[in-house]
């Protein structure tokens, strides 16, 4: 018994140390993993080494991945330049004192000890909105900042797709090498289920991220709301991270607009708010659970212990002890079994 404790206990500080320090070689790993089948088809069709096929893949896959970043990106900062251009600060004094004056008329006939806590709690949401607004500059050097170990990040990232690409068949061997000779089918068949589980992840999230995007873009269409593109990019970014969601992008915008005069907007972004809060709270667990091969709520339950034991990144890990768990079970190579006298 001890000893699977410890086995366990092992292997979560090494998969939290993978997703957290070691996250370039992590999703190395897994492009070289997606890449295998292509250089297993190039080696025996093309008769080409190794080498060469995993230099081609890895290429080939490398200048898709800049270049659709490139893209990306591109389109979203033009959209946030034209953005920023538009903005006038200067509409910040009159955005205050219009909300002051809608706020003593709101407080007008509550009593006073309400009123007092209301223009309190009114008056710091719009002390956070100056804030935010005389940081931008601050926020855009904290992001030029950020490149170089961005760049770093990558560059390790591309190297070791290549290096992983190479070696793939010695490491795994090398890694079956440490278990008994009758264990090494064993361990195989929990790698297969747990790379199957980690790409279905993969999938479940691109799915939630598009279908949280399509939500918003169509909504801030019908809102009529400019830059809807990159504005839907922001909220499915911040949608991504739990810490955030998409509350920290539409409840203030959508505060701003009721007090600047347009309560269609603000509704529409309070609705638009409660629509996709909802819609991954349902949707998520049901999907994720198909895609990984677990039950929606197995799946819920390992999302929610993850998050609050270790954070946002228990919200990856949490899936996957539940998957390795039961592949391990499966296999027979860990046997729980509570015995009562």
């Amino acid at each position: 018994m001890f000893r699977n404790v410890l086995i366990i206990a092992l292997g979560l500080a090494f998969l939290y140390a993978l997703f957290t320090v070691g996250s370039p070689f992590l999703l190395a790993l897994l492009f070289a993993i997606f890449l295998e089948p292509l250089n297993t088809l190039m080696v025996r069709y093309v008769k080409i080494n190794r080498i060469g096929a995993a230099t081609i893949t890895s290429t080939a896959l490398i200048a898709a991945l800049i270049g659709l970043i490139y893209l990306l990106i591109a389109k979203i900062v033009s959209e946030i330049i034209s953005l920023i251009r538009n903005l006038d600060f200067n509409e910040l004094n009159a955005f205050v004192l219009q909300a002051l004056d809608r706020l003593d008329a709101l407080t007008v006939n509550m009593p006073p000890d309400v009123a007092a806590n209301v223009r309190v709690y009114a008056m710091n949401q719009i002390q956070s909105l100056q804030g935010v607004a005389t940081q931008l500059s601050g926020y855009t050097f904290d992001v030029l900042r950020t490149l170089p170990g961005l760049l770093i990040y990558f560059l390790v990232f591309f190297v070791a797709v290549y290096l992983f690409s190479y070696s793939l068949p010695t490491i795994m061997n090398s890694f079956l090498s440490f278990f008994e000779e009758k264990s090494r089918d064993k361990i195989a068949e929990v790698l297969l289920n747990l790379r199957s589980a980690v790409f279905g992840f993969i999938r479940a999230q691109f799915m939630l991220s598009g279908l949280t995007f399509l939500i918003a873009f169509v909504a801030l269409l019908i809102l009529d709301v400019r830059y809807a593109l990159a504005i839907s990019f922001l909220i499915v970014l911040v949608d991504i991270l739990p810490i955030l969601g998409t509350g920290s992008v539409l409840v203030p915008w959508a505060a701003y607009s009721y007090f600047m005069g347009d309560p269609r907007l603000a509704v529409g972004l309070f609705l638009l708010f409660i629509l996709i809060t909802v819609f991954r709270r349902i949707v998520e667990p049901k999907i994720l659970g198909e895609q990984i091969g677990i039950g929606a709520l197995p799946t819920l339950i390992s999302l929610y212990v993850g998050f609050e034991l270790i954070g946002a990144i228990g919200l990856i890990l949490g899936p996957i002890v539940v998957i390795i768990y039961q592949a391990m079970v499966k296999v027979g190579l860990l046997k729980i079994k509570i015995r009562l006298e």
